[in-house]
């Protein structure tokens, strides 16, 4: 029974997350990158400018940088590495250039989520000032369009409850750390397990879930503000040393890299798995865009809530923060994992593993790599489930009211012991279902609100470039 409620949800969310979510997401900001007259490219010397310059006039709790910073902490999260590893598996080298693609495509969109919660901003029950798709909906299209909002505000109740990420880490851990003969030996867990009737395995899961659950609870519990400070201090880091990592995998092995990159671009126009034709480009290409979706989160409206609780009162610089998300995530992080599998791991196995194929690249070519990088790998995690839970408890705000929501972050904080214990299969499919739930009142809304975006755009750089004139 328990593997057919897992084999439906895998086929409900394989359906939904293929054209469905290729044509929402990719289609959708394909339409909005030529809108905004490839907003990605003429706006990025902007957008860096704009990250620099402090902006406190609005109403909000936490700064740009630390909206920002918050975000990357979500998206450059397990799906940077998990999700790269999966797409690789499925996909081969060329779902890589389509991730790229959709990096692109994704900044496009980030930038018009950014300027409409800002544009569009609401009011809790309390009074604060906050933003996300459900106000972008009710403020934006009106009232009438409520129901929407309401859609977005309930998937986003189980989206964001880091299932993907739990499940991962936990994978990486015991692969490090324990063994399966230790495991079946150990005194400690065969107490537990004949307590709860698990196996011992799954009550190692349950005690890395209780630890992962009270270091959350330390930093969730404080709100907004703390999360958001330590976002903004963890981030720096852990892309940091994960860049270095990558780094030395690549100079230990430049002889290799041109075919590797290669590889990607030839690769995407084709499938390893023998189908070819149009009907494997269009296989690679859904496989990418899914795997890009779940990383960089453009589309699914996530980031209009850490955006919309910033102090700034600039639709269009808040967009131009906003839209540097995917340029790191999909763009760098995703790229540091590829180049590192590709030159090191081995992909081709017949079952989804994860993180164990990124765990064996990166022990294979750097002495203790698997270590070195299941520190990285618990920093993103970590700091990803600290930004999901503000958005999970926004969307019970908006549901429930401020005094009500609170339950919803004990909910939270408890689901990570139960999806530190299912399997992978059911996590993946559960996190894209709930983000395809979340794409689509995101998407219209932001696609009904273009024209707003894009008269306000043109306004912004005109003044702009007035100013360096008068300068």
């Amino acid at each position: 029974m328990y593997q057919k409620i897992v084999d439906f949800i895998t086929e409900v969310a394989d359906f939904l997350c293929g054209y469905p979510l290729f044509f929402l997401i990719i289609g959708g900001g394909l339409f909005l990158m030529f809108r905004s007259r490839f907003i990605s490219f003429r706006g990025l010397k902007a957008s860096i400018t704009e990250l620099r310059t402090k902006n406190t006039s609005g109403s909000g709790q936490i700064s740009s940088f630390e909206a920002l910073s918050s975000v990357i902490a979500a998206t450059v999260g397990m799906g940077s590495i998990t999700g790269v590893a999966i797409a690789l598996c499925v996909g081969g080298p060329g779902a890589i250039f389509w991730m790229w693609v959709s990096a692109v495509v994704g900044m496009c969109t980030k930038f018009h989520e950014g300027a409409l919660t800002t544009m569009f901003k609401g009011r809790d029950s309390k009074g604060v000032a906050c933003g996300g798709t459900m106000y972008i909906v009710e403020n934006g299209l009106g009232r009438k369009w409520k129901p929407l909002g309401v859609m977005f505000a309930t998937a986003g109740l189980f989206g964001t409850l880091c299932i993907l990420n739990t499940n991962q880490l936990g994978e990486a851990i015991i692969d490090v750390f324990a063994t399966p003969e230790g495991i079946a030996s150990s005194s400690m867990l065969t107490g537990i397990s004949s307590v709860f009737g698990f196996d011992n395995l799954m009550s190692l899961k349950m005690i890395y879930g209780i630890i992962v659950a009270v270091i959350v609870a330390i930093v969730v519990l404080g709100g907004i503000k703390r999360i958001a400070s330590v976002a903004s201090r963890l981030v720096p880091f852990m892309i940091g040393l994960y860049f270095v990592m990558v780094l030395y995998i690549v100079i230990t092995n430049i002889g290799e890299v041109p075919s590797v990159l290669a590889g990607i671009f030839r690769d995407a126009f084709t499938l390893e798995a023998g189908a070819g034709g149009a009907a494997g480009i269009i296989i690679v290409a859904l496989t990418g865009a899914r795997r890009a979706a779940l990383v960089n989160e453009a589309g699914v409206g996530t980031a209009t809530i850490m955006h919309g609780a910033t102090r700034s009162d600039n639709p269009v610089r808040e967009g131009l923060v906003a839209m540097l998300g995917p340029a790191i995530d999909s763009g760098l992080v995703c790229t540091l994992t590829a180049i590192a599998i590709l030159l090191c791991g081995n992909y081709h196995v017949e079952e989804v593993k994860g993180l164990t194929i990124a765990l064996g690249a990166f022990d294979a070519a750097i002495p203790y790599g698997r270590y070195f990088l299941l520190v990285v790998i618990t920093c993103f995690a970590v700091s990803s489930m600290f930004s999901y839970s503000f958005y999970g408890t926004h969307c019970a705000k908006y549901l429930f009211g401020e005094n009500r929501a609170r339950w919803y972050t004990y909910f939270y904080i408890a689901t990570l012991v139960v999806f530190a214990m299912i399997p992978l299969q059911a996590a993946v499919g559960l996190c894209d279902l709930a983000y395809f739930l979340m794409a689509v009142p995101t998407m219209t809304a932001v696609l009904a609100l273009s024209g707003k975006v894009r008269r306000a755009t043109d306004d912004y750089f005109r003044r702009k470039k007035s100013q360096d004139l008068v300068d």
